[in-house]
């Protein structure tokens, strides 16, 4: 796939940027969720619990392992580590990812067809991880169309390969390797290609002098061990956020895989899955933002940094309305027409969820303040506090209230969550004001 470049490209516009962004989320997440509907319709319900239960297993040890690199490489203002540092450290935690998911697969006492599903989403997952450090500089470089037009390729390619495997051999194991087989072709094609691409154009910019016969660029490995370590650090109370937040999502589902069973499992996965309108709007939002939220705390404009971040909790704040709204009027239509009856007897579990996800859209906007104020260390404690309510809700609530209850286990996690946020944003909001005032004096 050959990508074409000019002197005249520059970074898109924030609108533009979200725009593209969104459509890549929305389309990329709707994929996702017409993986489960394929699984539902073609399947069981036994059949997506157990591909769910793939993506819980494995997800808190991949986001863990990530730490966090991309948001760390787009905040990175100041350019102290280069594009070789973040790919040569994500390539060393991806492989010690998939060694420890393969080994809980094999410790783990799974039958064989869901200890395969388990082992083929953890390689999927590493191979994500790759093509995520390649969207974090083409992010970096405010170039969300060239993310945004990844992640259709893919999400389309995907749910095109899984229907098939699934559809011709009845199981989800092989439109599971048809799926590994899909991401690893969009990584060698286009997102390796997209970045050498916007690579060029930035030296292109910085020499005038520099032509196309000149180059000799590479998107090379630096395995410089004194920086790696000094990066690891950095990114390592963000990877342990990003796992916690995983297990947030997916400690409930544990306790429903126990308890309940692979079919409640695969119910509410089905469910949950419906919040991803609003979190594509979220993720589209906050992810085209950062860059300059993070420029606009670098550089001490704290009115610019409240002002807009205010405007991404208002837009969460609507969202969150809406879609409680949309679930009370309408759950149990939506479910039996995307799913099937039996999906539509849990409407209270619907409204709970949407509930909790208006909440929690809210306080991911702000947890995307506190990162691009580069409030890494902080956001730990508040997780792991967010992390024990959940674990200590689902203890008492999954097993006697069944999956209304996981509902409500999600409502008092995200309320514990933006309750934090809220806390340690005002902070960073003080302790720039305070900064900006002591250069004013000076």
């Amino acid at each position: 796939m050959t990508l074409k470049f000019s002197k005249n490209s520059q970074s898109l516009s924030l609108r533009r940027n979200f725009s593209w962004t969104f459509a890549g989320n929305l389309i990329y997440a709707g994929c996702q969720w017409g993986m489960l509907v394929l699984l539902a319709k073609l399947g069981t319900p036994e059949m997506v619990g157990r591909f769910t239960l793939g993506l819980a297993v494995t997800a808190p040890i991949i986001l863990f392992s990530n730490l966090n690199l991309r948001a760390v490489q787009v905040t990175d203002a100041k350019q102290q580590y280069s594009f070789g540092d973040y790919l040569a450290l994500r390539l060393i935690t991806t492989v010690l990812a998939v060694a420890v998911i393969s080994g809980l697969g094999f410790v783990g006492g799974y039958n064989t067809e869901t200890l395969l599903v388990i082992l083929l989403i953890g390689l999927a997952k590493g191979i994500e991880s790759i093509s995520d450090i390649f969207y974090g500089l083409l992010q970096q470089h405010e170039q969300m169309d060239r993310v945004a037009k990844s992640m259709i390729l893919k999400g389309l390619l995907s749910l095109i390969a899984l229907g098939i495997g699934v559809h011709l051999t009845g199981s989800v194991v092989w439109g599971t390797v048809a799926l590994v087989a899909t991401w690893v072709f969009v990584l060698l094609s286009y997102d390796l290609n997209s970045s050498k691409l916007i690579t060029r154009i930035t030296q292109l910019q910085a020499d005038s002098s520099w032509t196309p016969e000149k180059q000799s660029l590479k998107l090379s490995l630096r395995w410089d061990f004194a920086t790696l370590m000094k990066l690891s650090r950095v990114g390592l109370p963000l990877g342990v956020v990003m796992m916690l937040i995983s297990l947030n999502s997916n400690i409930p589902r544990y306790f429903i895989e126990q308890s309940l069973g692979q079919k409640e499992l695969g119910i509410f996965a089905a469910i949950a899955y419906l919040q991803v309108a609003g979190t594509t709007v979220v993720l589209a939002l906050g992810q085209s933002a950062s860059p300059r939220l993070a420029k606009y705390y670098a550089s001490g404009e704290s009115l610019a940094f409240r002002n807009l971040l205010l405007k991404l909790v208002a837009i969460g704040f609507v969202m969150g309305v809406g879609g409680v709204l949309f679930a009370v009027v309408g759950g149990k239509q939506i479910l039996t027409l995307l799913y099937q009856a039996e999906y539509a007897k849990h409407t209270g579990l619907f409204i709970w969820l949407m509930v909790a996800a208006g909440i929690g859209y809210v306080a991911s906007f702000l947890g995307f303040g506190m990162t691009a104020a580069q409030y890494y260390r902080t956001q730990l404690p508040l997780f792991t506090v967010v992390t024990g309510a959940i674990a200590i809700s689902s203890i008492h609530l999954i097993q006697p209230y069944k999956l209304q209850g996981t509902g409500i286990v999600f409502v008092i996690g995200a309320i514990v969550q933006l309750v934090g946020s809220l806390a340690i944003v005002i902070h960073a909001l003080n302790k720039l004001n305070k900064s900006s005032k002591r250069i004013e004096k000076i």
